[in-house]
């Protein structure tokens, strides 16, 4: 069922922090009132890359994560700068956290984290004939380099240090998107 998109009376605009959030105003078609909030982030996107040492092994970082205040396993990801295109952003984010190139990177697509209420998406990125080279990064310690075979993705999801959505998402949809390229 296709549903007209309701109407935005009103924004009411918050700036301050690290996001941007929007108060609306909005009327359904069944003529419903509701105020909804939405946060925008302040940069350009984001990237998760998905980086293949060899047809069956992607390479995982491991980098302290302050929301859990562990150490979590996980794919190179980062923002993309001002003035950079995804696949830019992806092979700058992998040559700083994992220490390679890649002479062929493809966007799968974006994921977004909560679309009820935030604006963020980022671009999944498989990267493929990587190439030893490291570019300095914002990281304050070096990140550990874990090869992983894709073949044993299920144990990997069971792991209690690799959590991010995005991440395990990110390699069944890679996974899926080599098996049937």
């Amino acid at each position: 069922m296709s549903r007209r998109l309701p109407t935005i009376h009103s924004v009411v605009t918050d700036d301050s922090g690290p996001y941007r959030v929007e108060h609306l105003d909005l009327e359904f078609s069944n003529g419903e009132r509701r105020r909804f909030q939405r946060l925008h982030g302040r940069g350009h996107g984001a990237v998760v890359v998905v980086p293949m040492l060899d047809d069956d092994t992607v390479l995982l970082v491991r980098e302290y994560a302050a929301g859990l205040h562990r150490y979590e396993l996980g794919l190179v990801k980062g923002r993309i700068d001002a003035g950079e295109t995804p696949l830019q952003a992806a092979d700058r984010e992998l040559k700083e956290e994992a220490g390679y190139g890649a002479r062929s990177l493809t966007v799968l697509r974006e994921l977004t984290l909560a679309p009820t209420y935030m604006s963020h998406a980022t671009h999944l990125v498989l990267a493929r004939d990587l190439y030893p080279e490291r570019l300095p990064g914002d990281e304050p310690e070096p990140l550990e380099v874990v090869p992983w075979k894709l073949n044993s993705l299920h144990e990997l999801i069971l792991r209690e240090d690799f959590s991010e959505g995005r991440s395990i998402a990110a390699l069944f949809i890679a996974r899926e998107w080599l098996l049937n390229r």
